[in-house]
């Protein structure tokens, strides 16, 4: 390991444990908080990593292709460039402004580091759009829709696999879909075709099916990238801490869980199967990474099985308010 990240490892771990522990612990111990640290920073430099890529690609399909030719999106992205065109304000400004009241929603809904983590990529992307000349690559209309879509699209979902987003009405259409039980897509739909005909009405037809196609482009990418953002995703976990994995769940994560038994399928030379308690949970995409950094922190070696989930009912859906 590098001398200054471990260097750096050692003086968190420490303070940690100081506060922890009111400055007693053992050698163990430092050593655990050590390994902690180490999964926290790796997990968080793979996290930044999509962040990073969703910005610039998201940036890339403004400024290579939605912008220069006046095209809107849906989302919050599309209400950008819909006052944008019509007020000619800059479009960074209107990626903070209209943003911000989702984030505020996020940070009740989802949590704090989702929306510092969605507060850091927004205004990365502003900074990207205002300050980086990308080069524009087409004024062909339907070539704009379907690679700008593509692009936007991209951006937005990598910055979901990093536990975050760019584009805050995802958080609206989660926060809609639990008061008014409906699905996430049908609050997206709903909310995009309200911006939607806005444009029709402001901008005219054309350029209102033309949003729509790289909407529908854009949608399809995000699907791709991180089936989807309306699926919960039901985690089956093996392992030898479970019930510090339980522990984890319940009272960090504030999550429900089921606890079932299981017996091993194999055993050398004979022997007797060891039982183990199973642990199944459900969590929404955007949790997926957080929940991936806190089982490692417990077992590296944990057996996880992800499922995507396409209805619920019933049971503790929403999860506990916790101060995180």
């Amino acid at each position: 390991m590098n001398p200054f990240l471990h260097y750096f490892l050692l003086e968190r771990a420490k303070r940690k444990l100081g506060k922890k522990h009111q400055g007693v612990y053992t050698q163990k111990d430092l050593v655990s908080e050590i390994r902690l640290e180490q999964v926290e920073l790796v997990h968080f430099l793979k996290e930044l990593l999509y962040l990073m890529i969703g910005v610039a690609a998201a940036g890339f399909g403004l400024k290579g292709f939605l912008l220069p030719n006046d095209f809107i999106d849906g989302g919050a992205t599309g209400l950008s460039l819909l006052i944008r065109v019509l007020s000619g304000w800059p479009l960074g400004l209107l990626l903070l402004l209209i943003n911000l009241p989702f984030l505020f929603l996020g940070a009740r809904t989802i949590g704090r580091k989702f929306a510092i983590k969605s507060i850091v990529a927004i205004l990365a992307l502003a900074i990207v759009v205002h300050f980086i000349p990308y080069p524009v690559v087409t004024d062909d209309k339907l070539l704009i829709s379907v690679f700008g879509g593509f692009f936007l699209g991209l951006g937005i979902g990598m910055a979901m696999r990093g536990g975050g987003v760019i584009d805050g009405t995802e958080v609206l259409a989660i926060y809609l879909s639990r008061k008014w039980h409906i699905t996430v897509g049908d609050a997206l739909l709903l909310i995009n075709l309200l911006i939607f005909s806005a444009g029709a009405y402001l901008l005219g037809v054309e350029t209102a099916l033309y949003a729509i196609l790289t909407y529908l482009v854009a949608a399809k990418t995000v699907n791709y990238v991180v089936d989807g953002v309306e699926e919960y995703i039901g985690v089956t976990i093996i392992s030898d801490q479970h019930e510090a994995i339980r522990l984890m769940l319940t009272e960090k994560m504030g999550r429900a869980c089921t606890i079932y038994m299981g017996k091993q399928g194999y055993s050398k030379y004979g022997g007797s199967r060891k039982e183990t308690e199973i642990i199944y949970t459900v969590v929404t995409r955007l949790e997926l990474a957080r929940l991936s950094t806190e089982i490692d922190k417990i077992d590296k070696k944990a057996f996880i099985v992800m499922d995507l989930v396409k209805d619920l009912k019933g049971g503790m859906i929403k999860k506990r308010p916790l101060n995180i």
